[in-house]
């Protein structure tokens, strides 16, 4: 199979041709693109593809640019926009993604190609979300597909740090997080005692979604090392568990991080089971935004501003 490369050089020496032909005799030299780049090969889970070995136009649709921005790369298009609002960037990426263009949400399986191919990326990044898209893609530019994990964040970061040679950047990136996450959590514990548990969920539709492995809970419970209330439904894959407001009640938490919209957050403070937890009646509930704190804790910076976040979070329970 030709890659994007010899493809490139094949249309370049096509139009070389036609050009002398048309100027022959003329005195006229026509430039051609020079197509003569530095390349590796790399591997994404549908084999090897060669990419530029150092991308200038990266476009990401895969929902990770956080992760290319901790690696040392600037995405031009971006699929990491807000879950409420396709439209700008979460809060926490802003910085981080300023200067790129939008071009959908991550879950997303299609975008609009024409925008993608107006860029002139030299390099596209999907996930297995975008399959379909593939061979559309890749007749723009070198495209690698990587398959992501369902709970395990750090995975993703190595797996990105993996196809570009970069181990050591992301090894050391996770080592920091991890040790800032630890001296956090370790001072919430001193402060509010090493047994006090912490629960995290989203109120959407009058059903809540309880983070345990993703998300905001595993940022909580893993990455800070805080407890965990009994009565907590287990995740066992990416998608939340759902509880009710009687499932909501028996889990016995200290204090609670309540995501919610204006209107979710109207409906559950009108509710007398919600009025009877012992958190709820002492004034242990922190109140966030659904936008940006659902999607926060899937974002490896995400994940890392929320540690830096959540004790002034909670010093304001009191």
């Amino acid at each position: 199979m030709e890659t994007y490369y010899e493809k490139k050089l094949l249309k370049t020496l096509v139009v070389s041709c036609v050009t002398a032909l048309m100027f022959v005799g003329c005195g006229v030299k026509q430039d051609t693109d020079n197509v003569s780049i530095s390349t590796v090969t790399v591997e994404d889970v549908r084999g090897e593809v060669e990419i530029p070995a150092e991308p200038k136009g990266i476009v990401d649709l895969s929902g990770n640019s956080d992760i290319l921005s901790i690696l040392g790369y600037k995405v031009i298009g971006t699929a990491n926009s807000d879950a409420y609002d396709y439209t700008k960037f979460p809060s926490y990426l802003e910085g981080t993604l300023n200067g790129a263009e939008i071009l959908g949400y991550s879950m997303q399986d299609t975008m609009n190609v024409e925008a993608v191919m107006n860029l002139n990326p030299d390099l596209i990044i999907i996930s297995t979300v975008q399959e379909k898209m593939y061979d559309q893609l890749s007749e723009i530019a070198p495209t690698v597909m990587i398959k992501l994990e369902a709970l395990n964040w750090k995975d993703d970061v190595k797996a990105f740090a993996d196809v570009f040679n970069k181990e050591d950047v992301a090894d050391k990136w996770l080592k920091n997080h991890e040790a800032k996450a630890k001296e956090a959590g370790d001072k919430i514990k001193a402060e509010y005692g090493e047994d006090t548990t912490y629960l995290s969920f989203l109120a959407s539709g009058g059903q809540f979604f309880i983070f345990d492995g993703a998300g905001f809970g595993s940022v909580l419970y893993e990455d800070m090392g805080i407890a965990k209330p009994k009565g907590m439904p287990e995740q066992s894959d990416i998608s939340l568990p759902v509880v009710t407001y009687e499932g909501l009640a028996s889990i016995k938490s200290d204090y609670i991080f309540l995501i919610a919209t204006p209107e979710d957050l109207a409906e559950l403070e009108s509710n007398a089971i919600w009025n009877s937890l012992p958190a709820v009646k002492e004034g242990n509930v922190v109140v966030l935004d659904s936008s940006p704190y659902f999607n926060q804790g899937y974002s490896s910076i995400g994940r890392s501003l929320l540690v830096d976040e959540i004790g002034e979070m909670l010093n304001e329970t009191k």
